[in-house]
């Protein structure tokens, strides 16, 4: 018999020893690459084992160190974090399996340092996943602040480095600044940091402390990039496509909107922040954020660029959902942090593939270029048309849930800023595609051969597209198990 308890440690466990071995097996490319998919694999079958035996409205939770008497470090087994643990290990084994390609297709330095820290990362997003309390959850996010440093400084030229001081200026100067003084104000006003069904304010904190506690969170949570703390995510993108596609779907930004809903869900409650109404400000600065973020996607050429903005945009979904404090809203903003992932990893796959085969990155220069790469551009437009959502693509769903969110709030407004943003989120995706397939050709017909990326960036790009589709059809399954979260 499988003992739940026992399994949540091996979530940490398992890609913490992979980055030890990785290390030592950095002479032997192979061995290292082999090492990495079998740490990715081990992972992925433990957390879906968790996901399989463990009653989806229930709970285990398992302390790693007590700190202080009521402080703990504590996981903690509960639908929200195991659908945010399920997305990030399965895509961590496809990243890994695209990343052989792309790092060896770019002749790229410090592999083993790349896969080392992949690695660790994956913990790190493990341990935010499953964090009992928020001070388990804050020291796992600025683990992964840590441990993403030398991912997005890789290159090691002077664009790097500075891309990285910005990185670490943000997220460590909003997390310290406003994060840290949130968690220990909420231990004064609670006397405990539990997560706890409905949450653990009501009846212990003025509707002013309320008001306060939560522009601290939105703001000291700066991986979920709302604005005006969103510049280190653009500045990110001077990293391998592999490190992109961490941050924008597998772990990074996913850990900080992952943040704000489980402290809205398990420390505020939505019964809470709705009666006080302050979670009506937050989302009305999401629904800022999702505007001017796709405005400025347009004005980008550099693909990369422009799908970091989208980023942006898409996250702040997710806060706006959180923002709305119904059932409807937090539903479709935790199925949008799992519809997004697919959408936005299948985006920046086909942007390092084009990058690897045809050695372009400015939408400019992509006339055509479907031609050449016809799976990838395909793809492509898969993942452009779930992120704009789109039916048959799951994308459509948790766009659904959250306009039904905000219509249910009377927030007529939000409405209105959901469906302008899928109209903006067509006029700066689709472009790319149709460039891609109906361009003017920079060679005539016959001079034309595929050439698209190495089979094994080729493999997870066509898996994700798939799962595009996938989500489509098993949204009912993904939304009886998120609602679980609210008790």
């Amino acid at each position: 018999m499988i003992r739940v308890g026992t399994m949540i440690p091996l979530t940490l466990l398992i890609p913490l020893l992979g980055a030890g071995v990785i290390s030592l097996l950095g002479r032997w490319p192979d061995l290292r690459e082999t090492a990495s998919l079998v740490t990715a694999a081990s992972l992925v079958g433990v957390v879906l084992s968790l996901l399989l035996v463990a009653a989806p409205a229930g709970s285990t939770h398992f302390t790693l160190l007590e700190v202080l008497p009521g402080l703990r470090l504590a996981l903690h087994l509960e639908p929200l974090g195991l659908a945010f643990a399920s997305v990030a290990s399965t895509l961590w084994v496809l990243t890994s399996l695209y990343s052989i390609g792309y790092m060896r297709g770019h002749g790229e330095e410090h592999q083993t340092r790349f896969y080392a820290c992949f690695a660790l990362t994956i913990a790190a997003a493990m341990g935010i996943a499953f964090a009992g309390n928020v001070f388990t959850l804050f020291v796992f996010y600025e683990i992964m602040t840590l441990v993403t440093y030398p991912l997005v400084t890789h290159r090691g030229d002077r664009e790097a480095v500075g891309a990285g001081r910005l990185y670490l200026g943000y997220l460590f100067g909003t997390s310290v600044g406003f994060f840290l003084f949130a968690m220990v104000w909420t231990w004064l006003v609670a006397g405990t940091l539990d997560f706890e069904p409905g949450g653990i304010l009501a009846g212990k904190a003025s509707p002013g402390i309320v008001g306060c506690l939560l522009f601290l969170y939105a703001f000291g949570i700066g991986k979920a990039a709302l604005m005006p703390f969103h510049r280190w995510l653009p500045a990110a993108m001077v990293a391998p496509t592999p490190v992109s596609a961490l941050l924008h779907a597998v772990a990074v930004v996913k850990a900080g909107v992952f943040s704000v809903l489980k402290i809205v869900v398990y420390i505020f409650g939505i019964d809470l922040l709705r009666d006080t109404g302050w979670n009506v400000w937050l989302a009305y600065l999401a629904a800022v954020t999702i505007v001017v973020a796709s405005l400025i996607a347009f004005t980008k050429d550099n693909l990369k660029a422009r799908l970091a903005y989208s980023t942006i945009s898409q996250l702040a979904y997710i806060v706006l959902g959180a923002g709305l404090s119904n059932a409807g809203g937090v539903v479709g903003a935790a199925m949008h942090i799992v519809t997004h992932a697919f959408g936005k990893i299948t985006l920046f796959f086909c942007a390092g593939a084009i990058a690897v085969a045809a050695h372009k990155t400015n939408i400019s220069e992509m006339d055509r270029i479907g031609r050449t790469m016809p799976v990838t551009m395909g793809a492509f437009l898969i993942g452009s048309l779930s992120i704009i959502g789109l039916p048959p693509l799951g994308g459509v769903w948790s766009k659904w849930y959250l306009i039904a969110g905000a219509a249910g709030a009377g927030e007529f407004p939000l409405v209105a800023v959901l469906l302008l943003s899928s109209l903006l989120n067509i006029g700066y995706l689709l472009p790319v595609a149709v460039r891609a397939f109906f361009g003017v050709p920079s060679q005539s017909p016959r001079q034309v051969k595929i050439k698209e990326a190495p089979l094994c960036c080729l493999i997870p790009i066509c898996i994700t597209s798939a799962g595009c589709l996938a989500l489509f059809f098993f949204a009912n399954q993904l939304y009886a198990y998120l609602i679980n979260m609210l008790g």
